[in-house]
């Protein structure tokens, strides 16, 4: 009972240290924007299309251009919004649907798992075809942001809150 009570005590204490490192990296609760390499040639994309990409039912940008999803780790708060927004699951479902997927050959490999925006911006600039998930305030002004439905982040309208 007592290693119990002190498992439970430790992932209390892990959670909330979680909830602090993410908050000093600068997840302030804005709008998660879409952010993509800028060799990807579109500007916007259908609600829709997000969801196709982040499921995997859409592998490659138009001009044959393969995509490369980041996403950020379980606990950030993107990946929440996008797990929860877009494709309607809790982590564990998501979990079970990128272990189908891979199991049924249906792909190669599920999203690239990312660890801070600061991993994300590396991979956005080096990696051709990538897409990543980052709150709207800590995109820098250099990169590509995707419209969703004709909206960018901070519109009246934007899916993404």
């Amino acid at each position: 009972m007592r290693r119990f009570i002190r498992f439970v005590i430790m992932m209390g204490l892990l959670t909330a240290c979680c909830g602090l490192l993410l908050e000093a990296q600068g997840t302030s609760g804005g709008d998660i924007a879409v952010v993509v390499n800028a060799d990807v040639p579109i500007g916007n994309l259908s609600f829709d299309d997000v969801r196709r990409l982040v499921l995997g039912d859409k592998q490659y940008w138009p001009g044959n251009l393969r995509v490369t999803l980041l996403l950020r780790a379980p606990v950030a708060r993107e990946r929440d919004v996008v797990l929860r927004k877009v494709c309607d699951m809790n982590e564990a479902q998501f979990r079970q649907y990128w272990i189908g997927k891979v199991f049924r050959a249906e792909t190669a490999s599920g999203p690239k798992i990312v660890y801070s925006n600061d991993m994300a911006l590396s991979l956005l600039s080096s990696l051709s075809g990538s897409m990543a998930f980052m709150d709207s305030g800590a995109v820098p002004r250099n990169l590509k942001v995707l419209q969703i439905d004709g909206k960018l982040p901070g519109q009246q309208g934007y899916p993404l809150r």
